[in-house]
């Protein structure tokens, strides 16, 4: 990897031109290589989404707020959380006081398969740039949004 312009053998109108097309190559750059990692484990990235927002709240939570924090939005998060229950990574639930609401909860075989999978910077090559570039990228990225 280096000059965006030589590896896809282009000229850009603009530098913003670029910078849009690059983040955009980069993005599929990385969900490649995230794709080969999650493959290994028999999940999708969402599926992976869904699993670490669930590690995080620690206890169950209500569907909704699942896909309120996924990153990448998904129409069909039921389908993929199906998928989880079936495997025996997540389970379902309704609370008492609540019965409309569903909640969904991690299982330990859930928490074993997060913490078997080896998404570390180095394999994404974000152990290439330093902490204040990648603070400076965030805050890039943040403000584009």
């Amino acid at each position: 990897m280096g000059d965006f312009e030589k590896e896809i053998n282009s000229k850009f109108k603009s530098e913003h031109q670029k910078a849009f097309l690059n983040i955009k190559y980069t993005n599929t750059y990385l969900s490649t290589i995230i794709d080969k990692i999650f493959i290994q484990s028999n999940i999708s990235s969402q599926q992976y989404n869904i699993l670490r927002i669930l590690k995080g709240a620690k206890n169950s939570i209500k569907v909704s707020s699942v896909k309120e924090r996924m990153i990448e939005k998904s129409p069909n998060t039921t389908r993929l959380m199906d998928k989880l229950v079936t495997k025996e990574l997540i389970i379902r639930s309704r609370k008492e006081d609540d019965k409309r609401a569903v909640y969904v909860e991690i299982t330990k075989s859930g928490l074993d398969l997060i913490a078997s999978i080896n998404v570390k910077d180095d394999r994404l090559n974000l152990s290439k740039i330093t902490k204040e570039e990648a603070f400076e990228l965030n805050r890039i990225l943040d403000k584009i949004r």
